[in-house]
């Protein structure tokens, strides 16, 4: 929000520098008044002191001082004098919470002024009806005061009201007219030195971005307006409230909460920000599912902003509320009442959670089998500008869906659910991170699924797979927008490189402060690369039914789905489409978490362990798996060879486990699109291979050696040559590159999942530099083929980061394996590759000569062919 203060005085320019430099202008106001000076020029000094204060959040010491300057200006005798001071301890009241007598003296201020003060004085009051919700009167002062301050050549003043009128514009939808007041506010604050509004202009710029779904330069603004606020001293918090903004729209929620619940602590005594902080921390900490510490802070705020009478927050508090309720559990007659009322309150209010309160009501009117109310709520939750953001389209064709569907409207609901997951291709494409382009996607979970349950009503399989497939590994479709020449980024992910190398040496507290901020500087970078100019026509590429049938053959394909807790086998054979119900999803997820603990048991057994103390034998542990996973679509997998596409929350499945696929190619994608796309690339015509060795693996010398035999002219990269620049040239687009390195996964940050090499974690981010995979790779190492299931079905890790760089395919690991049982494996699935095999047959071929061996026989059922 903008800020309003003092008039261009004549002692020393104090009052525009309090706003500039508030901590030059309290200096320069103390050192004048040890002077003694005449009433006016101590009325000033006093005006700017309590300007600087306030910017620095003392609001109530600002106020003492601006008393002073107010009995000072009335000794003056000068109108002019008493009426600028008068503005400013209106607004600065208004800002403390006590809105009437700041309206009060802002009135006085308005009958005192003339000329161009008249225009200052407006601009204050502006501030206060703004602060008090009330925009359209706010926007008529503001109107007034441009054209008075315009017509006396006020360029600063003018700037300030552009401000204002900008950030009012955009609460009111009118992004254009938003974004052209403030680009003239940046320019006359520039060109009047006014760094710290210059500053809040930025800030202002990353809001319009924002609003129209651009989140990459809606955080690069806000980035920059950090810095400049910070280098004139000043903690602002309502950069931390756009920055919530911003983050949640990005998925980001439990970044978002951190960063708001910090804002909240670190807020000194002004009441009307510490509501709209607790406002904005109640929001993220919906989001990020946390419906208990939501009601709190909502509370909180509510209390605050209605003791403040500031209607247009304290109902848009009461709306989180009203929402975590809704999420922990409570539905029923009682709150549909509450629900609806706050929507029909926001809407006359003009609010934009208008739409999303009239969305909730509408859900619970069909929970209690109120359709007509439903149907109501829905509609007008349906209703949306074309200027909207992707995000708020999205939500209000989710609400078209759910009318449609409470109506028995089969055909305008699929309609509606294609229409809002258009609006979030939009949204997602925007963005040039995978990590957003895969969180996004959680915001069209409902849309998809809703298409889903229509299609199992039909009993429909072609439907189940279409719609399966519309929302699913989306992220992976299109390359993240990372130059591979950005010299910045290279330069802190070799900086990342060498601390963790030191802390493997040697822990220490403070390389550890290091490592933890080299991550955030690497992520936040990547969080703000832009699609460019060709992000939005990169993913209209559409899966296509018919071209996947033609492109299988003789290979059959099994997605599943899982909706409403239960998984579906969808069967592709013979360009015969069947559905197949499988049984309870969380009972799939408990299989495969007992597969994987026997796998890393074995990986570690000791020689000769009888197999019976290790549990289960793995055949019968194989049994329950594929009875769990694929249940009776095993029956129609005959011997053929397989493409696998599991959901991303059944990623880590060891599928050489089950029996029915023991023997035979299979293929493992996060969706068929990605199938079909791995399918068309074409490999290199130098056939450049590439083998890799890390640091600390003995049986890994052994593997590489032997590969440097087979490949004679193979780039070998080892023994203090294998860092990450050498490594990242060489397999920049390779033919085969094969790495045999320690691997890491890392849960909370899948992006910085890594490969050890001599000079430290070659990390997701590095691969994401690749202008191309290589053709063919091979990951002989732990934890390889793990990835984090985000978003509606999206995956992110090492494997994965891959596929829209180019991989065909990808050989990795999803449990810990023992190395030296590894190596042969590897060394028969490269024989089998230089035969002319796929990667998926070389490596099924190569496990036969495991068996009668159960820890190689574990190794070999804990790798997964990724791609095709």
């Amino acid at each position: 929000m903008p800020t309003a203060g003092g008039s261009a005085g004549a002692v020393e320019n104090l009052l525009p520098l309090a706003l500039s430099r508030p901590h030059d202008a309290i200096a320069s106001a103390r050192s004048l008044l040890a002077g003694a000076p005449p009433a006016v020029e101590a009325s000033i000094a006093h005006q700017a002191w309590g300007i600087g204060l306030r910017q620095l959040g003392d609001v109530t010491t600002a106020v003492r001082q601006l008393r002073t300057a107010l009995r000072l200006a009335e000794r003056s005798g000068r109108s002019e004098r008493e009426a600028d001071v008068l503005a400013t301890l209106g607004a600065t009241l208004g800002r403390a919470g006590r809105s009437r007598e700041g309206l009060a003296r802002l009135d006085r201020a308005v009958d005192l002024s003339r000329g161009a003060l008249t225009g200052r004085v407006l601009l204050r009051r502006a501030d206060v009806l703004l602060v008090l919700g009330r925009h359209r009167e706010a926007l008529d002062d503001l109107r007034s005061a441009i054209t008075r301050l315009r017509r006396s050549g006020d360029q600063v003043w003018e700037a300030r009201s552009r401000n204002y009128r900008g950030f009012i514009q955009l609460a009111l939808g009118g992004t254009k007219r938003a974004d052209a007041d403030f680009a003239v506010a940046e320019k006359l604050y520039a060109a009047t030195g006014q760094e710290f509004e210059y500053a809040e202009a930025r800030q202002n710029r990353g809001l319009v971005a924002y609003a129209r779904g651009d989140l990459p330069t809606a955080l690069r603004c806000l980035d920059e307006a950090g810095r400049r606020f910070a280098a004139v001293g000043v903690v602002w918090p309502d950069l931390a409230i756009d920055r919530c903004g911003v983050l949640l729209a990005a998925g980001l929620s439990t970044e978002a909460l951190a960063e708001m619940d910090q804002a909240v602590a670190a807020e000194g005594g002004t009441a009307t920000k510490r509501g709209e902080l607790l406002f904005a921390a109640a929001t993220a900490a919906l989001a990020a599912g946390d419906p208990a510490a939501a009601r709190e802070r909502a509370e909180r705020a509510r209390r605050l902003f209605s003791a403040q009478r500031r209607e247009w927050w304290s109902v848009r508090s009461s709306m989180v509320l009203l929402e975590a309720r809704y999420q922990s559990g409570e539905r029923g007659e009682r709150l549909l009442r509450r629900v609806s009322a706050v929507a029909g309150r926001l809407d006359a209010l003009g609010a934009s959670e208008a739409s999303a309160a009239h969305l909730l009501a509408g859900r619970l009117a069909l929970d209690v089998g109120r359709a007509r109310a439903a149907d109501r709520q829905l509609e007008l939750a349906g209703r949306h500008s074309k200027d909207a953001p992707p995000i708020a389209r999205s939500a209000a064709w989710l609400g078209k869906a759910l009318r449609a569907d409470a109506r028995g409207d089969v055909r305008g609901m699929l309609s509606a659910c294609g229409r809002g997951l258009d609006a979030l291709d939009e949204h997602r494409l925007a963005m040039g991170a995978t990590e957003l382009r895969a969180l996004a996607t959680g915001h069209g979970a409902e849309l998809a699924e809703l298409a889903l349950r229509d299609a199992l009503r039909r009993d429909d399989p072609r439907r189940l797979l279409s719609w399966g497939e519309r929302w699913r590994a989306t992220a992976l479709g299109v390359p993240p927008v990372r130059p591979p020449d950005d010299e910045q980024l290279a330069g802190e992910l070799a900086a990342l490189r060498d601390v963790v190398r030191r802390l493997d040496a040697s822990p220490d507290p403070s390389l550890e402060k290091e490592r933890r901020r080299l991550e955030k500087t690497v992520r936040d970078r990547a969080l703000r690369a832009a699609a460019g100019p060709g992000g939005g026509t990169a993913g209209a590429w559409r899966f296509d039914v018919d071209e996947l049938v033609e492109a299988l053959g003789e290979t059959v394909l099994v997605e599943l789905v899982g909706v409403g807790g239960v998984l579906y086998a969808v069967v592709v054979r013979d360009g015969r489409i069947t559905k197949h119900e499988v049984g309870p999803l969380a009972a799939a997820a408990l299989e495969i978490e007992r597969s994987r603990f026997r796998l890393r048991r074995l990986a570690h057994a000791r020689p000769h362990t009888p197999s019976g103390h290790l549990g289960p034998s793995l055949d019968v542990l194989g049994a329950r798996l594929g009875d769990a996973i694929l249940g009776s679509a095993q029956d129609l997998l005959g011997d053929r060879p397989v493409v696998m596409v599991p959901p991303g929350r059944l990623q880590a499945l060891p599928w050489g486990l089950v029996p029915e696929l023991v023997d035979r190619p299979v293929n493992v994608v996060p969706s068929a699109a990605v199938w079909l796309r791995a399918r068309r690339v074409r490999p290199p015509a130098d056939r450049r291979v590439v083998l890799v060795l890390g640091p600390g693996l003995s049986a890994g010398r052994a593997e590489v050696m032997q590969l440097a035999k087979q490949y004679p002219d193979a780039t070998v990269l080892a023994d203090g040559d294998a860092t990450a620049e050498k490594v990242l040239r060489a397999l920049d687009g390779a033919w085969i590159a094969h790495i045999a390195a320690h691997g890491t996964f890392r849960a909370d940050s899948p992006l910085f999942s890594s490969l050890r090499l001599d000079d430290g974690p070659l990390t997701v981010y590095d691969f994401e530099r690749l202008r191309r995979a290589p053709y063919r790779m091979v990951l002989s190492s732990c934890d390889s083929g793990l990835a984090k299931p985000v978003g509606a079905d999206e995956l992110l890790g090492l494997s994965s980061s891959l596929i829209p760089l180019g991989a065909a395919g990808i050989l990795a690991s999803v449990v810990p394996v023992n190395d030296p049982a590894t190596a042969p494996l590897m060394l028969a699935t490269h024989e089998n590759l230089q035969a002319g095999q796929s990667l998926a047959a070389a490596f099924a071929a190569a496990r036969v000569g495991t068996r009668g061996d159960p820890v190689a026989d574990a190794a070999g059922r804990s790798f997964v062919a990724l791609g095709a």
